[in-house]
């Protein structure tokens, strides 16, 4: 596999050369020459860009606002000169030599004139894009109040935004919202920005800073169709700046302080941030250039400190639950039914010589945890982002550039998914070598990640506590201690004896039990806990990931050659090369795995009813190496009349199961997460003697609730599970009809945006579990309604065993096949363009599951019912000094994943910013916050809780007008 991915590289880059060859023009033969100027100030303008229309050759205004532009064609040609808040614009160029051209561009006013990408693969008018598309510009990037422009996302119309760390976060779209959104597509410069290991966006760990990025485009909904595997939900471009095009330094610092108000568990106060940035661009001749940008951020991250009880209610009237199984506390997830050690030989023993056996029969059927460690004293905080990215482009031709780009991320941060994740030290590096001209591209890239020192904070807990003393050894102490305890209360012998009674004795057994433990801040826990992160699982819970993932695509337009229609093709290839060494697959040493998959989609579109509907459609099929293939149709079409544009589209959309769904093999304390291939569930024997553990979970709560574990009315609850429960899995599949309305209204100074969905899955992917007891299980009864277990095999369901190589409870991935899962929603936009620069703007979306997957599967919608954002600003009140507010709300929802369940509040946000220009300096300073009034809050459950960020800042231009 290695070998003939190689080829494909060599092959890609043997094709690039040869375009590159072929698309070779003779010397310039026409050069043009003059300045651009303000149309109302009449001032020089830096830094406008300049693109003779269907060429890649170009230029920008120096210093002086002056250009001179050489172009390889005879005359006529057009010239299109644009920037960023002014409108564009075209002229003809009739003369070979054309100096002292003067050119003004007017301020732009009106709304809706951005011209996206994302939405066709083409360049077209957002007014008319057949789905919906959001967009940010470099001045919409510039004026957010928000404290980064990746937070600032959440703000545009139908965008979920979840966080697991300050420096980590997650975009979605339309609901199935998750920490590692495995349902949604992010391109940077048009790689992939997922992890291989991982198969989600890493937000902007690796990606452009603030200085860097041109303009960020965003698609809600299914884009199979162009964009091929999991741009089931969405899709996010993240777009840098050519080095032809932004040309000079740049520098940004912000300083900044979070932790506010700190509740229990968190620093008592603020902690500073620190971020910084630079960029460096030049270009020579208009034939070469090139970037190189350079940033860094620290601060101290969120906390984790959420004691709510995940596990089920206590045996009896207890105050407290001694088996409790708190959201932020690790360790405490190793749990066991001490009513089990009752017949355990060295506990009966034991008990007789201390002259406690007549209390083996007062040993309730209880779970009991053991005593685990907060978060904060097991994850690493000390969140941090350093990021070096840089580009080399050459002008082969005046049709063709060729450009070579690495982008390269490292840092500390923490990620929740089925457990929480420090990661720390990591390191995720890309490489790109590009070939486009005006109507094609041919990239190949990679992606190598390095988990460097990163571990998993739950595993971390656990073996802490097994290292100063093994479970076996506490569970019996533990058990011992509580009949001690009883008797000397006087608890007769056999009976239980009174709820207060038991409660002060799982108390006083607990402290025995604990007795040497080590605590947080001693020497003896700080070398536990180095000696754990420091060796890698199963022995420790040190990562070992290595992972890559190669890509190689390649898109042409034929509309220099076809007419009467528009035309596209594309097509691409991809493997991963997983390479955990056994700490997140089964690749340990001898046991390759990799994973292949390739792509190809066509689209044609055409206008007709004079110009006035636009009708599209395109077709794609994809095949990975483990499934069958998958066509993804879409078709829409786009009605213009003056300015309102009407919108339908039916589009379908599927996502691979991921590199984890596929092959995971891991050990994660509450079970063994094992991938969907018949492999691993063979591996396992994974539905002998098993049962659902959504049925087990509903056993245990009958057993807290006071049953007997082997009474009828617990054990009637029990379902086995079997290979029926747990279809063999396959990609999910999506079909979607979506109506928009677009449209202009007051002469241009009010945009309206309006899109419906309707969402149906099939093949819905999802985890369910089972859990096995280790005996023989009993025929079935003569009345044939329930199935028989034994006083051994019952209460061995009530806890997971959780030692490597022993476990009994399995979570796989799987698919959903009881009838189809339906969802819709809405989302709705406003913008007006106000007198004397104001601009307001606001939003509302709903997003709503209309029918959710049985009982046992995880019904991780994750998204709020109802949400909107308000925006107002005035970047130039006086010519200096601008502005931007930003108010976001959204209601309460219910959050499942497979490391927690709960519900999260509502959120109410406030962000705002004021800047001034420093026009001598050519910078602009900042002043603002995010959460400005300082509503504590969290996106997700089981990740941290979130406060208020203020900061000042300063951002130097060399382009700055």
């Amino acid at each position: 596999m290695k070998k003939f991915t190689k080829k494909i590289w060599e092959a890609v880059l043997s094709l690039m050369v040869l375009v590159s060859l072929g698309t070779s023009l003779a010397l310039a033969q026409t050069t043009i020459s003059g300045t651009v100027t303000d149309a109302d100030t009449k001032e020089t303008l830096v830094g406008v860009n300049i693109l003779v229309k269907g060429k890649v050759i170009g230029t920008i205004t120096d210093l002086s606002g002056k250009f001179t532009l050489n172009v390889a064609q005879d005359p006529p040609l057009t010239l299109v000169f644009s920037m960023v808040g002014y409108s564009p614009q075209e002229l003809e160029i009739t003369n070979a030599n054309l100096s002292n051209l003067e050119v003004q561009l007017a301020e732009q006013t009106m709304l809706g004139q951005e011209v996206v990408i994302s939405a066709s693969r083409v360049e077209e008018s957002i007014l008319q894009s057949p789905v919906s598309i959001e967009k940010m510009d470099i001045l919409a990037i510039r004026d957010t109040p928000a404290d980064t422009y990746y937070k600032a996302i959440a703000n545009l119309k139908g965008v979920d935004v979840t966080s697991s760390s300050i420096n980590f976060q997650i975009v979605n779209a339309r609901g199935f919202n998750s920490t590692g959104n495995t349902r949604f597509v992010q391109l940077t410069d048009g790689m992939d920005t997922q992890a291989p290991a991982l198969n989600f966006p890493i937000g902007n760990l690796n990606g452009p800073s603030e200085l860097d990025v041109e303009s960020v485009e965003f698609i809600p909904g299914s884009a199979s169709a162009l964009y091929g595997p999991n741009a089931f939900n969405g899709i996010l471009l993240v777009n840098s700046k050519s080095p032809f095009e932004y040309q000079g330094l740049s520098a940004f610092y912000k300083q900044g302080f979070n932790h506010f108000g700190g509740t229990a568990g968190e620093p008592t106060s603020p902690q500073p941030m620190y971020e910084g940035s630079i960029r460096y661009a030049k270009a020579f001749n208009n034939k070469f250039a090139f970037k190189i940008n350079a940033s860094f951020m620290q601060a101290e991250d969120w906390y984790g400190t959420d004691q709510t009880d995940l596990a089920f209610s206590s045996q009896g009237d207890l105050p407290f639950n001694p088996g409790a199984n708190r959201v932020h506390v690790f360790g405490d997830e190793v749990a066991n039914n001490i009513g089990l050690l009752r017949n355990v030989g060295p506990i009966r023993e034991t008990a007789t010589a201390l002259g406690l056996g007549g209390y083996l029969n007062s040993i309730p059927d209880q779970i009991v945890s053991r005593t685990g460690y907060d978060e904060r004293f097991l994850v690493d905080y000390g969140a941090k982002n350093y990021k070096v990215n840089g580009a080399l482009h050459y002008r082969v031709s005046d049709r063709s550039e060729l450009s070579y780009t690495m982008n390269y991320g490292a840092g500390t941060s923490v990620y929740t998914g089925a457990q929480r994740y420090s990661l720390r030290n990591f390191e995720i590096i890309q490489h790109k070598l590009e070939l486009r001209g005006s109507n094609y591209f041919l990239r190949g890239y990679t992606t190598i990640e390095n988990s460097g020192e990163s571990f998993i904070a739950d595993l971390t807990g656990v073996n802490i506590n097994s290292m100063w003393k093994n479970n076996a050894s506490w569970f019996g102490e533990y058990t011992l201690n509580y009949m001690g305890a009883l008797a000397g209360q006087g608890v007769a012998p056999g009976t239980m004896g009174t709820s207060q009674q038991q409660a002060a004795a799982h108390t006083i057994a607990r402290g025995a039990a604990d007795t040497g433990r080590y605590l947080p801040g001693t020497p003896e826990y700080e070398n536990a806990s180095r000696e754990v992160r420091g060796q890698f699982i199963p022995q420790g819970s040190l990562f070992n990931d290595k992972s890559r993932m190669y890509m190689a695509e390649g898109q042409y337009d034929f509309r220099e050659e076809i007419d009467f229609l528009d035309l596209q093709v594309g097509a691409q290839y991809r493997v991963y090369d997983l390479q955990s060494n056994g700490t997140i697959f089964a690749d340990v040493e001898g046991n390759d795995i990799t994973i292949s998959e390739y792509g190809a989609f066509v689209q044609a579109g055409k206008r007709v009813l004079n110009e006035k509907l636009k009708i599209s459609g395109s077709i794609r099929y994809d095949k990975n190496e483990n499934f069958d293939g998958q066509f993804s149709p879409r078709i829409s079409g786009v009605l213009t009349e003056k300015n309102h544009n009407f919108r339908l589209s039916y589009q379908t959309g599927f996502r691979m199961p991921t590199t984890q769904a596929q092959h995971i093999d891991l050990n994660v304390v509450s079970a063994r997460l094992i991938g969907g291939l018949p492999f691993y569930r063979e591996k396992y024997d994974i539905f002998t003697n098993a049962f659902t553990l959504a049925s087990v979970e509903q056993y245990v709560a009958k057993v807290g609730a006071g049953a007997s574990p082997v009474s009828p009315e617990a054990t009637s609850l029990l379902q086995p599970a079997s290979a029926e429960d747990f279809p063999e899995l396959r990609p999910e599949q999506v079909r979607s009809i979506e109506i928009g309305y677009k449209s202009l209204l007051n002469n241009n100074k009010i945009l309206i945006d309006f899109a419906y969905y309707y969402n149906v899955y099939n093949d819905f992917i999802t985890q369910n579990a089972v859990r096995k007891a280790p005996g023989p299980i009993f025929p079935m009864p003569a009345n044939g309604d329930q199935l028989a277990i034994n006083a051994v095999n019952a209460p061995t369901l009530l806890t997971p065993i959780t030692t490597p190589g022993s476990e009994n409870t399995f979570q796989t991935y799987t698919n959903f096949t009881d009838g189809n899962v339906k969802a819709h929603g809405a989302a709705f936009g406003l913008t007006f363009n106000l007198p004397k620069n104001y601009t307001l703007s606001g939003n509302y979306n709903f997003n709503k599951l209309i029918t959710s997957p049985s009982e046992g599967f995880l019904n991780d919608f994750n998204t709020p019912e109802h949400k909107g954002n308000v925006t107002f600003g005035n970047r130039k009140i006086t010519k200096n000094l601008g502005f931007n507010v930003a108010w976001r709300y959204q209601t309460a929802f219910r959050w499942e994943s497979s490391f927690a369940r709960g519900d999260v509040p509502a959120v109410s946000n406030f962000d705002a910013q004021l800047s001034y220009k420093v026009s001598s300096i050519k910078s602009i300073v900042k002043l603002g916050g995010s959460n400005v009034l300082n509503n504590r809050y969290f996106l997700n459950f089981g990740g941290p809780t979130i406060g208020a960020i203020y900061y000042i800042s300063i951002t130097f231009d060399e382009l700055l007008n």
